[in-house]
């Protein structure tokens, strides 16, 4: 991780370790660098999330590109895999999302992608920041300044792609969507009732400020009252820019980013579409999902978390699958990012092809006792150095002797992530609350 970008991008407190003028910066050098090397200025795709200073910033990328000569297309709250998606298929030099993730909406970051819709290379991130820290780039005079349009069709090809998928109707299906009061708020239930379900929708009417606010895929229990309330066949909760997913079955039972893995690669070998006979996961995943493949005759590859980590797993494995447990699942023949709505519309084209609930499909998965818990600290790299931090985390392993202990710095949040594992569900507890106390301690020292 760098100064600037971690693990998903430039993220930060907006107006405080993330201002206008970073965003202005980042847009100057974006203009300049796409146009080196190539006849024409460059061009620019730019999306947003509902957060209330998403709209600051884009007006301040777009001014900074079309300072250094470039042409911004703006498509408004949109996902970030809509702008991954149009990128890549209408020509772009760039995209960016102005989007915070499932982070609350006092933050907010700029994620980057390149012209295959696939995050922007960590050399060129690299440039990016040494520009940051006072690099100079001319500004476009007379006819080389760039212009800014809106293209909102964007999001309508994008629309029109996703109904494209489905390889067969919804009709009769009842579906709940937890948008989190962020981008899907118009796009998933306009794909679900235009492809014949009937929906029911909470977290759909942003403010600004409630963007994944007790909501989406970080708060599943709210879409789990509403399919139990509404009898519903599946319910579908996302993130803020809607590049995650979690479902919730017909009875209540929450599927997590691995069941969805399980269900994907089962679904696809049935097909032969899994490239590989394997999916790629990361380091957070429950072994669970592992040993439950293991009896499809399908392989597991690890990686570290993060979905540029996920997307180069594929690559340097040949596979079609991969994802992280949050809900972060690619499908390399449709996308070149994870996708919420993409993948909620492959799990329900599953169940309706197989003619069972979605619960029956899920049977096979069988995941491990395990604890996964987000520690907020001032200072996360200092607790996960300090020594009683790793006094705990012997004591936990011992209290684990054959499961796991994964201690980890998020990439994204000012916050330590302790996953434990093992057979016996009570000594994960305990092994969690234990870590959680020193890092509390460590971390806010």
């Amino acid at each position: 991780m760098g100064k600037y970008f971690g693990t998903d991008g430039f993220r930060g407190t907006a107006n405080e370790s993330l201002t206008a003028i970073h965003a202005f910066r980042v847009g100057r050098f974006l203009g300049r660098h796409f146009a080196c090397g190539k006849c024409g200025r460059a061009r620019i795709l730019i999306g947003k999330d509902t957060r209330r200073s998403s709209y600051m910033l884009e007006y301040s990328l777009a001014a900074g590109a079309s300072a250094s000569g470039a042409d911004v297309c703006l498509m408004h709250v949109t996902t970030t895999p809509s702008v991954s998606y149009i990128a890549r298929t209408e020509g772009f030099d760039c995209g960016v999302m102005i989007s915070a993730s499932h982070n609350p909406y006092t933050d907010n970051g700029i994620k980057l992608f390149n012209a295959e819709g696939e995050k922007l290379d960590e050399q060129t991130i690299s440039l990016i920041e040494d520009y940051l820290d006072g690099g100079s780039i001319p500004l476009a005079t007379g006819r080389e300044v760039g212009r800014t349009v809106d293209y909102v069709a964007g999001r309508s090809r994008y629309l029109a792609y996703l109904l494209s998928l489905p390889r067969v109707g919804f009709r009769g299906m009842r579906v709940g969507l937890d948008c989190a009061n962020g981008s899907a708020f118009m796009l998933a239930k306009a794909v679900f009732d235009a492809l014949g379900a009937t929906t029911a929708v909470i977290g759909a009417s942003p403010d600004g400020c409630n963007i994944n606010a007790d909501c989406g895929s970080t708060h599943p229990e709210a879409l789990r009252k509403l399919v139990l309330e509404e009898s519903l066949d599946v319910g579908f909760a996302f993130d803020g820019d809607a590049d995650r997913c979690i479902a919730v079955d017909e009875h209540g039972r929450i599927l997590d980013g691995d069941a969805i893995l399980y269900l994907a690669a089962k679904s696809l070998k049935a097909r032969g579409e899994l490239d590989g006979n394997g999916l790629i996961a990361t380091t957070m995943s429950n072994r669970g999902l592992e040993r439950s493949l293991s009896h499809e005759n399908v392989r597991v590859e690890y990686v570290s978390p993060g979905d540029r980590s996920v997307s180069e797993g594929m690559t340097k494995y040949g596979f079609a699958l991969g994802g992280e447990c949050s809900g972060h699942i690619v499908f390399r023949k449709y996308a070149r990012a994870g996708d919420g709505i993409l993948t909620a519309l492959k799990l329900l084209e599953t169940a309706l092809e197989a003619r069972c609930p979605v619960s029956i499909l899920a049977e096979g998965y069988r995941p491990l006792p395990s604890v996964l818990r987000a520690v907020r600290v001032r200072d996360k790299e200092g607790a996960v150095r300090a020594e009683s931090v790793g006094e705990a985390e012997r004591r936990a392993r011992e209290l684990l002797p054959d499961g796991r202990v994964v201690l980890r710095v998020s990439g994204t949040e000012p916050v330590v992530r302790i996953l434990t594992e093992g057979e016996d569900a009570e000594a994960c507890q305990r092994a969690a609350d234990l870590l959680e106390r020193a890092v509390r301690f460590a971390g806010d020292i």
